[in-house]
C-alpha cells in the first residue's frame, strides 16, 4: 500500500522527470555508428590550464605564458605505443577568444588517461614563410593523421586575425613539424585561398590494428568545413583541391538541420574512417539560438554527431544520426569561455582496440571519452 508521503514523494519524483526530461530520454546508436563513448571516472579534464609553462615567443621577443589561459580543442595520434594529444593553447594576450595568440602543445600518455606535457609548444607562429598567415592569431584546432610509412600530417587552422585558412604540416616524430603553408593556394588558380577555411577530417582506415591515411578512388581525401560539410581531393596530402558543383561554387555534403542539434552548423571532427558500412565522419553540431534549433539542447550548445558517406562516392551521404552520441553534461563542458556549453571533438586514436575520443571542454580544457566496440555503452541521453 502507498501512503499518502508514498504519493507524493512519487508525484514529485515524475515531476522532476517530466521537467528534467533531457536527463529521462535514452536512446539507441544504429549499427553503422561508433559508441556510446564513455567519460572514465576521476579523469577529465585530462589537459587544464597552466601558469609556469613559458618560452621565448619568437615573434615578440618576449617570455610568454603560453598555456596559461585556456587549453582546449586537440588532435590525437599513436607514437611508440603512447597516445600523444597536440592540443591548442591560448596565452593571455587578448581579452576574448580569437583575439589572443594561440599554439600547439603535446602531451604523452601510456594509458590514454593520464598526461604528461611537454613545457614548450610544438608548433606556433615564427618568423617564417607562414607568418602572414599566422600572427598574431596563431596555429589552431589541429587535425592529425598518419600515412602508411609514419609520416604525420597535420591540418590546423592558421588565423592572422583576417582570416583563418586550412593550413597543413608534416613531422615523423610529432614534435619538429615542417610547414607547408594554406592547402587551397595552389588550386583552380587561386579561387579559394583567401576564403575561410577550417577543420579538416582527412579519411583513414584501420590496417593491423593501426589508423592510417588511406585513398578514395585514387586520391586522399578529406572532409572540411564549418557550416557545411565540404570535400576535396590530394595527390601528395600537401596541395588540396576542393569538390565543386558544375557552376563553380562548393559541393555541399551535409548542411545544418532545422529543429535539430545541428540547426546552426555542421563542423568536422577528427579524422573520418572508413568501415565495412561506409565512411564514417564524425562531426561537431551547433545548436541554433532562435526558433531552428532543438530545444532538448542549450541554445549555441555543441553537441557530437555522426554521418555515414558511401564509398563508392563519398559524395553521397546515406546515414546521419538524428541525435547526438556526445553532448555538454559534466560541469567543465560548461563552465569556462563557451559558458553555452561544448565538446569539440577533434582527436581520436585507435588505441588498444579501443576508440578513444578526445575533444574541447567550453573552449577551456581537453576531455576524453573512450569507446569499447567489444562492450559498448549507451550515447549520451538526451
Amino acid at each position: 500500500m502507498i501512503t499518502g508521503f508514498g504519493k507524493s514523494f512519487l508525484i514529485a519524483l515524475c515531476l522532476f522527470a517530466f521537467t528534467n526530461v533531457s536527463y529521462c530520454q535514452r536512446h539507441n546508436l544504429p549499427d553503422w555508428a561508433f559508441g556510446g563513448f564513455v567519460r572514465p571516472k576521476n579523469v577529465n579534464p585530462i589537459i587544464s590550464p597552466v601558469e609556469d609553462a613559458k618560452f621565448i615567443d619568437p615573434m615578440s621577443g618576449t617570455m610568454i605564458a603560453w598555456e596559461a589561459n585556456y587549453t582546449f580543442n586537440p588532435a590525437a595520434a599513436i607514437k611508440n605505443g603512447k597516445v600523444i594529444v597536440l592540443y591548442r593553447s591560448e596565452d593571455k594576450t587578448g581579452t576574448v577568444i580569437g583575439t589572443r595568440t594561440s599554439r600547439i602543445g603535446y602531451a604523452a600518455s601510456e594509458d590514454g588517461l593520464h598526461f604528461l606535457r611537454d613545457k614548450i609548444p610544438v608548433l606556433y607562429p615564427e618568423d617564417d614563410s607562414q607568418k602572414e598567415y599566422e600572427w598574431p592569431g596563431g596555429c589552431e584546432d589541429p587535425r592529425v593523421a598518419v600515412t602508411e610509412d609514419g609520416l604525420y600530417v597535420m591540418f590546423y587552422t592558421q588565423w592572422n586575425h583576417h582570416v583563418p585558412r586550412l593550413g597543413v604540416a608534416t613531422s615523423r616524430d610529432l614534435k619538429n613539424w615542417k610547414k607547408h603553408g594554406p592547402i587551397f593556394r595552389k588550386s583552380l588558380n587561386g579561387k579559394f585561398a583567401d576564403m575561410a577555411t577550417k577543420s579538416a577530417s582527412i579519411v583513414t582506415k584501420i590496417k593491423d590494428d593501426k589508423q592510417i591515411i588511406t585513398k578514395v578512388n585514387g586520391h586522399y581525401w578529406m572532409y572540411w568545413g564549418e557550416e557545411h560539410v565540404y570535400a576535396a581531393i590530394s595527390d601528395n596530402l600537401i596541395d588540396w583541391t576542393p569538390i565543386i558543383e558544375n557552376d563553380g561554387s562548393l559541393k555541399q555534403l551535409i548542411s545544418p538541420r532545422k529543429g535539430y542539434f545541428d540547426s546552426n552548423l555542421t563542423e568536422c571532427g577528427p579524422p573520418a574512417i572508413i568501415t565495412d558500412k561506409g565512411i564514417l565522419l564524425l562531426y561537431n553540431g551547433k545548436n541554433d539560438a532562435g526558433n531552428n534549433g532543438d530545444k532538448r539542447f542549450a541554445a549555441k550548445a555543441y553537441c557530437a554527431g555522426q554521418v555515414l558517406f558511401n564509398q563508392k562516392d563519398p559524395t553521397k551521404a546515406i546515414a546521419r544520426l538524428d541525435a547526438p552520441f556526445l553532448r555538454p553534461m559534466e560541469p567543465f563542458e560548461k563552465s569556462g569561455q563557451y559558458i553555452d556549453g561544448t565538446v569539440f571533438i577533434e582527436g581520436m586514436a585507435y588505441f588498444k582496440k579501443k576508440w578513444y575520443l578526445y575533444y574541447g571542454c567550453a573552449d577551456s580544457r581537453v576531455g576524453v571519452a573512450v569507446y569499447d566496440p567489444n562492450n559498448p555503452s549507451d550515447p549520451d541521453p538526451l
